[in-house]
């Protein structure tokens, strides 16, 4: 699990003796995870609330009297995490003062968490006409619109936010991420690469960056990218098994191997990591030390449950000890004839797999296939 995530799936694409390149897009700032159906797997937005400072720093927030009083006890109810009577409390105040801005704020937030997400928009849109120049409220407005679908508003939400405060990080992040949305890969990676430096230790923003990269064919500034996800994060095995992808198609499997392995290191039962270091070995021509790790890839993919990489896994095995065999029976007969052992043949390549969608698998210069696997922790 990601250090600012709580749920992640894993998604498997590859052809029948592929690699597996790992690719996990994570959405705007949330503490939950939603999936896409094939290489996009984002981590899903968090509402901004204003700091307590701040909140109490509004001198006036109403002339009426009970609004206010309504007001701070739905602020203490937010607070207490208790949602529904924060939402009366707040209902409450605007019923005699329909003009609280940040009672509309808190509000829009209430129904974003509950994903009633078109009173959501028009609570912080009305906040934004009382209030307009409050960068949170238009970050959350942002957010509402994403969940929505409609990117194109959330792009104008997010950047307006950046207008009002430009050092806005999250604003940045997730503008990057409706941009990757919309397919404007140029557009996501400056909005990426400017939330990083805005905030360095947003592992995150790297990662997305990383596959912006990767997908563009900056095959080497993708992997610094992935580099700086595992210098901050050293338990994001998705960020080894890309990066070692990357490396294997850069020709450089001996760093891959390693790269695979401190995956593994991190999270022993982590079958993709198991399966491409295999894939790695076997075109390496290492055939038991590539059987050995199909064979723990195979143990945990039966673990998940998941047949159809299991029977992929079994195939490979079946393929590589069949290898292993005619090389012992080869060496047998040459020294049954007094000849020195030939060295073995070089092993077979897989076929190569088609990528999943346009673009995301480079081109291979080397006899090395790659086809992609999404993961995440």
């Amino acid at each position: 699990m990601y250090k600012q995530h709580q749920l992640r799936q894993w998604y498997c694409c590859f052809s029948s003796l592929g690699f597996h390149r790992v690719i996990n897009w994570r959405k705007s700032h949330l503490t939950i995870i939603s999936a896409a159906s094939a290489f996009l797997v984002l981590a899903a937005p968090s509402v901004i609330n204003l700091p307590a400072s701040r909140v109490l720093a509004e001198n006036v927030i109403s002339q009426d009297l009970d609004a206010a009083i309504y007001y701070q006890k739905g602020v203490t109810l937010y607070n207490r995490k208790d949602l529904d009577g924060a939402e009366s409390a707040f209902r409450q105040a605007l019923e005699h003062d329909p003009n609280i801005g940040m009672a509309r704020n808190y509000l829009g937030n209430i129904l974003l968490r509950q994903n009633r997400l078109d009173i959501a928009v028009q609570e912080y849109s009305e906040a934004i006409r009382i209030n307009p120049n409050q960068s949170e409220v238009y970050y959350n407005l942002g957010l509402a619109l994403q969940r929505q679908g409609q990117k194109e508003a959330a792009v104008t939400a997010y950047r307006q936010a950046l207008v009002i405060e430009p050092k806005m990080a999250t604003a940045q992040y997730n503008l990057g991420v409706v941009l990757q949305e919309l397919g404007q890969p140029q557009e996501a990676i400056a909005a990426y690469q400017q939330a990083a430096n805005l905030d360095s230790s947003n592992d995150s923003a790297f990662f997305n960056l990383a596959i912006a990269l990767q997908e563009q064919g900056k095959l080497e500034e993708a992997i610094a990218a992935y580099r700086q996800v595992i210098q901050l994060d050293p338990k994001n095995t998705a960020a080894y098994n890309n990066m070692a992808g990357l490396l294997v198609v850069q020709g450089q499997a001996t760093e891959a191997i390693t790269v695979y392995k401190q995956a593994i290191r991190q999270n022993s039962k982590d079958a993709t990591a198991y399966h491409n270091l295999g894939i790695t070995l076997y075109n390496q021509g290492e055939l038991k030390k590539a059987n050995a790790a199909l064979k723990n890839a195979l143990n945990n993919y039966r673990t998940q449950g998941n047949t159809e990489q299991t029977a992929k896994v079994e195939q490979l095995m079946q393929q590589i000890t069949q290898q292993i065999a005619q090389q012992k029976l080869q060496e047998q007969q040459q020294r049954q004839a007094g000849k020195k052992p030939a060295p073995a043949e070089n092993v077979a390549t897989p076929e190569q797999p088609t990528p999943a969608t346009p673009g995301t698998t480079p081109s291979n210069s080397s006899d090395v296939p790659v086809s992609l696997e999404q993961s995440t922790n």
